[in-house]
C-alpha cells in the first residue's frame, strides 16, 4: 500500500482555482470549465489507476500480469494513456490528450463514453503547447488518488470550481448552475431517502443530484444505496459531461444523457416515460422553441395534462413532463419556475387549472429577485405531488420568501438560515403572518386558478413603525446636534480670525 499525505479541501480549492488561472488570457471565462473538468478528471482517473496497480501488485507479490486485470479497477486505462505519458509530450500537447481521451472512452463505453466532452484542444491559437505545458505540470504537482483525496473532498472541490466558474461567467451560468442553498432548500422538501429514485430533467451540471447524495449521508443514510437511482438529463454535450463526472467524483454511479428532454425524453420502457420517487429542476425559464409542434401529439400523453404549452414559454411543458415522470404513489416534484407561469393566461392558465383541479399541487413558494445568474427575474417553486397526503388535499400553501435574502453588488442570495425559514413554513403548512397562507381550491378558483402569491400572501410590513412623538424627539435631537456643529464650526473659525 503507497501512503500519500492526505491533501485538505481548502489546499484542492486553491490548487484547482490556480489551474483555471492559467487559462487567463486565451480562453473565455465560460468556456473553462470545457478544460479544466477534463484535465482534473483525467489526472484523478490516471492517478486513481496507479494507486490500484500498485495495490494489486503488493497483494499478488509482484505479478504485473495480474495487476493490470480488470476487476482490480474502476476504470480501465490502455497503455500509453495514464497521465504520464500525456506529460511526456512538449509539442503537439493538445492532440496527445485528446487521443488519451477517446481512447479511455472508448475502454470503457459503459461508464465514460463522451465524457470528456467535446472541447477543440488541438486549437493552437488558442491553447498553444506552452499553456497546456503549464497546465499539466501544475496538475503533476499534486497526486489526486483515493488515498490522497477522498472522494467526498474530492467531490467538494468539484463543487467549489463549478460555483467559481459561475461567479465569474454569470450571465452564462444560468444554463447550468442553481445557486446551492436553492438546490438544498428544494431537495430538503422533497425528502428523498435511502434507496428511492431522483431524476433531474435538467440536469446542468447535476447539482440537484449531488445534493441528494448530501441529504441522505446527513440523514444517516447510506449513498450506496443510490448507486444506480440517480438519473438526469442535460442538453447541453459539454454540461452533461461536467455532470457524470461529478457524480462519479462523489462516488456514486448514475444514469446522465445528453439529449432534448421536452423532444427526445431518455428514460422510458415501451410507450411510457418512466417514474421516479422525486423529480427535481430548474428548468431554462420561458423556454422558446422547445418543440410545441410535436407536444400537440406527444407519444408519451404529456400533453393530457390540460393540453398544449404556447410556442415561446415551455414552463408548462417541463411540469407535464415532471409529474408524469412521478410514481403515481410516492411521486413527488419540486420544480423552479418564472413567477409569471403562475398568472399568465391562454394555454398556460388551461394547464394550471387543470393540474390545480386535479390536486396535483401543494404549494407555491416565492423567492426573492436576482437570485439565480443570468436573469434578474423572481422566480418561485412549486411543489407538486402525484398523491397528496390526506390532511392536504384540495389545499395548497403558499409561501411569499420575496424577503428572504442577502442583498449583493451583483446578485442577491438566499442564506442558510433564510432557507430553513422557508423549509420550516413549509413543513408547518399553516398560515403565518405575511409569510404563508393555506387556501383551499375554492379560494383559488374564485381567483380564477391564479396562483400570484401577492393574492394569497400580502408581505410582511418589516418597515419600524414611528409614532408621531417618535419623530418629533427625533426632530429635535437633530436640531441639537445642528446647533452644537455649528458653535464648533464658529469657535474653530474664530481662531483663524473668521466669521461663518
Amino acid at each position: 500500500m503507497i501512503h500519500t499525505a492526505r491533501i485538505t479541501l481548502p489546499e484542492l480549492e486553491q490548487y484547482l482555482a490556480k489551474a483555471a488561472d492559467l487559462l487567463r488570457g486565451s480562453i473565455d471565462q465560460a468556456d473553462f470549465k470545457a478544460y479544466i473538468f477534463p484535465l482534473m478528471f483525467f489526472k484523478r482517473i490516471s492517478d486513481v489507476y496507479l494507486e490500484e496497480f500498485a495495490d494489486a501488485l503488493e497483494e499478488s507479490g509482484g505479478d504485473h500480469e495480474f495487476a493490470t486485470f480488470a476487476e482490480n479497477h474502476r476504470f480501465a486505462i490502455p497503455e500509453g494513456d495514464v497521465w504520464a505519458d500525456v506529460r511526456n509530450h512538449s509539442e503537439n500537447i493538445g492532440a496527445a490528450l485528446q487521443t488519451a481521451f477517446r481512447e479511455i472512452e472508448k475502454a470503457n463505453p459503459e461508464t465514460l463514453y463522451g465524457i470528456f466532452g467535446n472541447a477543440n484542444w488541438t486549437n493552437k491559437d488558442k491553447l498553444p503547447d506552452r499553456k497546456l505545458a503549464d497546465l499539466v505540470e501544475h496538475f503533476s504537482t499534486k497526486t489526486l488518488s483515493n488515498a490522497a483525496v477522498a472522494p467526498d473532498v474530492f467531490g467538494n472541490a468539484y463543487e467549489y470550481l463549478i460555483k467559481r466558474f459561475a461567479d465569474q461567467s454569470n450571465k452564462k451560468a444560468g444554463e447550468y448552475y442553481t445557486p446551492r442553498s436553492v438546490v438544498g432548500l428544494l431537495i430538503n422538501i422533497l425528502n428523498p431517502v435511502e434507496g428511492e429514485s431522483v431524476y433531474d430533467p435538467a440536469c446542468g451540471t447535476g447539482g440537484m443530484l449531488i445534493e441528494v447524495i448530501e441529504h441522505v449521508k446527513a440523514a444517516g443514510g447510506s449513498p450506496n444505496t443510490l448507486w444506480g437511482k440517480l438519473y438526469g438529463q442535460e442538453k447541453v454535450l459539454a454540461t452533461s459531461a461536467i455532470a457524470r463526472m461529478n457524480l462519479l467524483l462523489h462516488g456514486v454511479e448514475g444514469k446522465i444523457v445528453r439529449e432534448d428532454t421536452l423532444r427526445s425524453p431518455a428514460f422510458y420502457t415501451g410507450n411510457h416515460l418512466a417514474q421516479f420517487d422525486c423529480v427535481v429542476a430548474n428548468p431554462p425559464f420561458s423556454l422558446k422553441n422547445w418543440g410545441q409542434t410535436e407536444w400537440a401529439s406527444d407519444k408519451w400523453g404529456r400533453n393530457s395534462l390540460g393540453g398544449v404549452p404556447p410556442k415561446g414559454y415551455a414552463d408548462w411543458a417541463w411540469v407535464q413532463h415532471m409529474l408524469t415522470s412521478a410514481r403515481p404513489t410516492t411521486g413527488r416534484v419540486a420544480v423552479v419556475l418564472p413567477q409569471g407561469a403562475l398568472f399568465r393566461g391562454g394555454a398556460e392558465a388551461k394547464i394550471r387549472a387543470h393540474v390545480l383541479k386535479a390536486d396535483k399541487v401543494e404549494a407555491v413558494i416565492g423567492l426573492a429577485s436576482n437570485l439565480f445568474y443570468g436573469t434578474s427575474w423572481a422566480a418561485c417553486v412549486l411543489i407538486l405531488r402525484r398523491t397528496k397526503p390526506d390532511a392536504r388535499r384540495g389545499k395548497v400553501l403558499f409561501i411569499n420568501g420575496e424577503s428572504l435574502f442577502r442583498r449583493g453588488r451583483n446578485q442577491n442570495t438566499l442564506e442558510p438560515d433564510q432557507a430553513r425559514s422557508v423549509l420550516a413554513a413549509y413543513e408547518a403548512y399553516d398560515d403565518a403572518d405575511g409569510l404563508s397562507h393555506v387556501a383551499d381550491l375554492t379560494e383559488i378558483e374564485r381567483n380564477g386558478c391564479d396562483l400570484n402569491i401577492s393574492l394569497y400572501v400580502a408581505p410582511a410590513d418589516t418597515r419600524e413603525k414611528f409614532t408621531l412623538g417618535d419623530a418629533l424627539a427625533n426632530l429635535e435631537a437633530a436640531r441639537a446636534k445642528a446647533t452644537e456643529s455649528r458653535a464648533a464650526l464658529e469657535a474653530e473659525l474664530a481662531k483663524w480670525g473668521l466669521s461663518a
